[in-house]
């Protein structure tokens, strides 16, 4: 799915989000990084930190056994600690949200990428007691952020085909101008007869 055009005005908040994963999707930004400002995110900083949430921009305070509860309780599977901590020493930029109440990760996403041209949004996920609320929203306005005040102009992403709906208010389109994505594949093929 690819991101085009202008980051308009978000959705109105009282907008509910559809649980979602990571998959496949690709997204080019035709942007320049001045509009898309915090000015217009769906949901401040400030009012989530009224409902007990923090956003993090970094892996300090981090538990990655919590994080990894989150990717399996969406359906991830559940990954090793180690290579996680890896994959996030290797991740250009990252937000997630800490609920206050249990210092726990409830929401999270991260982007790799050449840092100057491309970038690729990975492990979009939003704890199921916390979906619907605008988490998830919240954290892909703030990455898709960054990621435009460094002046990459082409995000791709990975979505399950059921959540794609999410992504489009957000900006990504699939396939756009014939582009398709690919993934190399491991699996054995099935020999021609």
């Amino acid at each position: 799915m690819l991101l085009r055009g202008i980051i308009s005005s978000p959705l109105p908040s009282s907008l509910r989000l559809k649980t979602h994963k990571n998959l496949t999707v690709s997204a080019q930004i035709k942007t320049q990084p001045t509009t898309a400002s915090s000015n217009n995110y769906t949901i401040s900083d400030q009012a989530l930190e009224s409902r007990g949430f923090v956003l993090r921009r970094t892996i300090e305070e981090l538990n990655l056994d919590h994080l990894n509860s989150v990717f399996v309780a969406v359906g991830f599977p559940k990954r090793d600690p180690q290579k996680i901590r890896v994959a996030l020493e290797n991740t250009d930029s990252l937000l997630w949200v800490e609920y206050t109440k249990t210092s726990k990760p409830v929401a999270f996403a991260r982007a790799t990428g050449d840092g100057v041209f491309n970038a690729i949004i990975w492990d979009v996920v939003v704890d199921p007691s916390f979906q619907g609320i605008g988490l998830g929203k919240a954290v892909m306005e703030r990455l898709i952020h960054q990621l435009l005040l460094k002046g990459i102009c082409n995000i791709a992403l990975y979505s399950e085909p059921r959540v794609l709906g999410f992504y489009r208010p957000l900006g990504f389109v699939a396939d756009p101008d014939g582009i398709r994505g690919m993934v190399y594949s491991t699996r054995k093929q099935k020999k021609k007869k």
